[in-house]
């Protein structure tokens, strides 16, 4: 990722703009506007502007867990002719939601979600290692997210103006939310953009938009469904992105992965199967600041027994 320039810094208003999406992506601009105390107007052509740049989006996302969907990270290391290819070829599969080409560009990370572990298998097992030229393929099962998905890295709300947004925390029931085939027509609509009007979504799967106001307020509320904001990390002053994997001694991996989520650094972290079983997505804005934190807030972690480090060259699709 290229280093930014002032021309791509966020401002003030758009950090704001950023902390209430990530609060409530399908916030009105109306309602946004009136915390921020600026006019309707000025947040939807801000909002527009940085959409239309790809450096801001909403997107609807789905929770695996409240799915009963069972979640992987997967690394597929290639010869480096054919990584890309690979790691395209994945990012246009419906059950992947992550895919990042690392390590010099011979290794793709990538999460895929499948609604059971046989499906899992079928790819994991059977199709990548047949892949031509794909040399080794692991898989680790996600167990625990420490910080990430509903929560945001931009905090530039006052409390205050948090609380004048009003937004109600998921209240889920025991058990798995089961969708159907409208949901799912819904729901992809929204993974594009999540701030498609009802009346746009009632045109595109047919459902009427009392209906449709009524089940998105279903799922929001079960935390089936939440929205989250892809935003140009750039603008924070953070080109360097890194993937980080942990070996902590299994009765220290609670506190490892609660410090670790705290860390101004992290956008990402979660507890995972395998001999490396706590990972995290790092954000630095240089080589220099991703070896300081190295070597102070990750060498201070408890039980920390193993570090591999990875750099992102590519993003090829987002969470």
């Amino acid at each position: 990722m290229a280093t930014s320039d002032q021309s791509t810094v966020f401002d003030g208003l758009d950090l704001q703009l950023i902390h209430a999406l990530q609060l409530d992506g399908r916030a009105p601009f109306s309602t946004i506007a009136r915390v921020l105390g600026v006019s309707d107007q000025t947040v939807a052509r801000r909002y527009a502007r940085l959409r239309s740049a790809g450096r801001l989006r909403v997107t609807g996302r789905t929770d695996p867990a409240r799915l009963g969907e069972v979640w992987w990270f997967v690394r597929v290391r290639c010869t480096p002719n054919v990584a890309r290819t690979v790691g395209r070829a994945l990012a246009r599969r419906p059950d992947t939601s992550w895919v990042k080409l690392t390590s010099g560009g011979t290794e793709i990370v990538a999460t895929v979600r499948a609604p059971t572990s046989q499906d899992s298998e079928a790819l994991l097992l059977e199709q990548l290692p047949r892949t031509p030229q794909v040399l080794d393929v692991s898989a680790n099962c996600l167990l625990h997210v420490f910080f990430g998905g509903r929560q945001s890295i931009v905090e530039a709300l006052s409390p205050a103006q948090v609380a004048r947004l009003g937004v109600a925390p998921p209240d889920p029931a025991p058990g798995p939310v089961t969708l159907d085939e409208g949901d799912r027509k819904l729901l992809a609509l929204l993974d594009t953009d999540g701030r498609t009007g009802f009346t746009a979504l009632a045109a595109a799967t047919g459902r009427p938009v009392t209906t449709l106001r009524r089940r998105l307020a279903e799922l929001r509320a079960s935390g089936a469904v939440y929205f989250d904001v892809d935003y140009d990390y750039r603008g924070l002053r953070l080109s360097s992105q890194t993937l980080l994997w942990l070996s902590v001694a299994p009765d220290r991996l609670l506190a490892a992965g609660r410090a670790l989520g705290a860390h101004a650094e992290v956008p990402f972290a979660a507890a995972t199967t395998g001999s490396t079983n706590l990972f995290a997505s790092v954000l630095c804005p240089d080589p220099a600041a991703l070896f300081g934190y190295l070597t102070t807030a990750v060498a201070a972690l408890p039980g920390v027994q193993r570090t591999e480090t990875a750099p992102v060259i590519q993003t090829l699709k987002t969470l």
